[in-house]
């Protein structure tokens, strides 16, 4: 590996700086005009402790490693001072050349980061262009964009590599390299990539390495890219704003569905919630499943194109949906894995890790699973815009898991609120259908997050249920459990699978020379629902309301549910009809017949 040293040809050794809150406005950074109209018009008032923390740096031209949690400005803390450079460079010398390298673990970070770099130069984009290098658009095209020698360039680490290997891609211009989520990077399967990244760059390049965390993973990426950087370490008690308040359930593994249901039902949580499962069958199971009770979801699905992925991201970002289901594919098959460092180097002594604890080893097959989306993640980088609430269905497997996906709230100074489920040992496997392998490690898990959060002046609070009164929508769980079948859950995933073809743009061509492809395709999605809806699991009668549920839900919520069972009054009907179409056998007698008087005795003929 290349490593860079300082002037006395020594490794980098961190130097924690004083803490200091920066600058209390913009102004104070003397940016361009054009980027403080940008930066008013995203409204931010004033800058973060992260960015005023690095920015002044940056724009000295100083290497950086900042460490922020998720959702304090961070991106923002790199980009201006990027913007700023390009402007003063191209002021004095207008020559087009590829000048920043902007790499990221997921191609939805890549997407998010574009965008940002966008926003911020719209009032100077005759100045300043960026590429998003993962977008799915043919190399031709991609070709075509890079011989107009973009400013930014936005990218995995394998797709870089990619395309300096076709020669299409040069980074002798490069100025500024940003690595961020710079602590996951290189547990993505990245490592080959950013060696050889880190050998084609030139040796004067300004460095940012973002992130969330410090692990023995940016203490080596910090050796092979910076020298005498400037360490920010930006605790959780410096952030302005709110924080995350916490809370944990311990409950039987069945208990989780009806909690669920009692939270969204009861409008015990307001605002929009992104819940994390252990797995995609596992998404669209919770999904169907709130789908019985008329509850809307959406699933963030792996196995969809990055496009799509996007697009229901989007669609959550604008309170389509209020509800948001996934899967944190890395973490639940093993993608982010413990890394041995090099065998020169001592985790223990080199680390400028502030973690406890690493992931566990998974099994090998799984990994393998894992590296076929090794640039999808859920928990790090996408901006869910006001997540109100983060519900871990099933409890990730380490703290630091733990740690990213609550951050996907309580983000640009609002409150939040983090509820995680925790099945206790003595409950787990006790209700096959609903039981997780992973669940099993819950207690442990639970262990390592409230020592962590401890450590970092947070509480995990127990929240309680009222188990007696919760106890009387068992029953409607149960249904709706038994209509979510395995084939059900299956049918879903393929449905949607299937949509996805027929709105492919590469598919259009093969579809007009196969008409009867896109007939069958079509054919498939036009069956009934795939779960037999039960429209009495819909409403909640008053009688089962709890005294404080029915002041959270309208008498429209709470509907009219009859006694008679769904189809009942189709068989009356149907009956009625019979009986009054009887020809030739006279009308029908009603009431009590007295058998003496109608007796005869006359013989028949």
């Amino acid at each position: 590996m290349k490593r860079k040293l300082d002037s006395n040809d020594a490794p980098t050794v961190e130097v924690p700086n004083e803490p200091t809150h920066g600058a209390d406005s913009f102004d104070q950074f003397d940016l361009d005009p054009r980027l403080m109209q940008a930066i008013a018009n995203s409204q931010f008032s004033e800058p973060t402790t992260v960015q005023a923390r690095v920015i002044p740096l940056a724009l000295e031209g100083k290497d950086i490693l900042a460490k922020s949690k998720t959702g304090s400005g961070k991106t923002a803390a790199y980009v201006l001072p990027i913007l700023q450079s390009i402007l003063r460079r191209k002021a004095v010398s207008p020559k087009k050349a590829i000048s920043t390298l902007v790499l990221v673990p997921t191609r939805e970070l890549a997407d998010q980061v574009q965008k940002a770099f966008s926003a911020f130069s719209a009032n100077c984009a005759k100045e300043i262009t960026s590429l998003n290098l993962t977008q799915r658009v043919s190399d031709t095209v991609m070709h075509a964009v890079l011989q107009d020698f973009p400013d930014i360039v936005v990218s995995t680490p394998g797709r870089v590599v990619q395309y300096m290997n076709s020669g299409r891609l040069s980074l002798e211009n490069i100025h500024q390299l940003v690595i961020d989520e710079a602590d996951i990077v290189l547990s993505y399967g990245y490592e080959d990539d950013m060696t050889a990244i880190a050998a084609a760059l030139p040796r004067d390049v300004q460095t940012f390495l973002i992130s969330a965390t410090l692990t023995p993973e940016v203490d080596e990426l910090k050796t092979m890219f910076c020298h005498d950087a400037e360490v920010v370490k930006v605790d959780e008690k410096e952030e302005k704003g709110e924080s995350v308040t916490q809370y944990v359930v311990r409950c039987a593994e069945d208990e989780k569905f009806l909690l669920i249901f009692v939270l969204f039902k009861l409008r015990l949580v307001r605002g929009k919630a992104l819940i994390f499962v252990a797995d995609v069958d596992r998404s669209y199971r919770l999904k169907l499943y709130l789908e019985q009770f008329g509850i809307k979801s959406c699933v963030l699905n792996a196995e969809l194109p990055v496009n799509s992925r996007l697009h229901v991201v989007q669609e959550f970002n604008k309170g389509l949906y209020d509800i948001l289901i996934a899967a944190d594919e890395q973490e639940v098959l093993g993608g982010v894995v413990k890394r041995r460092l090099s065998k020169t180097q001592d985790a223990s002594e080199n680390a400028i890790s502030d973690e406890d604890d690493e992931d566990e080893s998974r099994p090998a097959k799984k990994a393998k699973v894992a590296n076929n989306q090794k640039d999808y993640g859920v928990s790090r980088g996408i901006d869910f815009q006001n997540v109100a609430c983060v519900i871990n269905f099933d409890l990730p497997r380490t703290s630091k898991s733990y740690t990213h996906r609550i951050g996907r709230t309580a983000r640009a100074g609002k409150a939040g609120m983090a509820l995680s489920f925790v099945v206790p040992k003595d409950l787990f496997g006790k209700h096959k259908p609903t039981s997780i392998s992973s669940a099993g490690k819950d207690e442990q898990v639970l262990e390592k997050i409230i020592a962590r959060q401890e450590k970092k002046g947070n509480e995990v609070k127990p929240y309680h249920f009222d188990m007696t009164q919760v106890d009387a929508f068992r029953y409607r769980m149960n249904d709706a459990l038994r209509a979510v079948t395995r084939p059900a859950v299956h049918e879903a995933r393929a449905r949607e699978i299937k949509q996805e073809l027929i709105k492919s743009e590469k598919l259009r061509k093969h579809f007009e020379a196969n008409p009867d492809d896109l007939r069958h395709l079509r054919h498939d999605g036009e069956h009934g629902a795939v779960v037999r809806h039960q429209s009495h699991l819909k409403h909640v009668p008053e009688y089962l309301m709890p005294a404080q549920g029915r002041k959270g839900i309208s008498a429209d919520d709470i509907g009219f549910v009859g006694l008679r069972k769904p189809g009942s009054d189709d068989k009356r009907k149907d009956r009625k009809k019979k009986n009054s179409s009887r020809k030739g056998r006279g009308p029908a007698k009603r009431g009590k017949v007295d058998p003496l008087k109608s007796f005869s005795a006359r013989k028949k003929r």
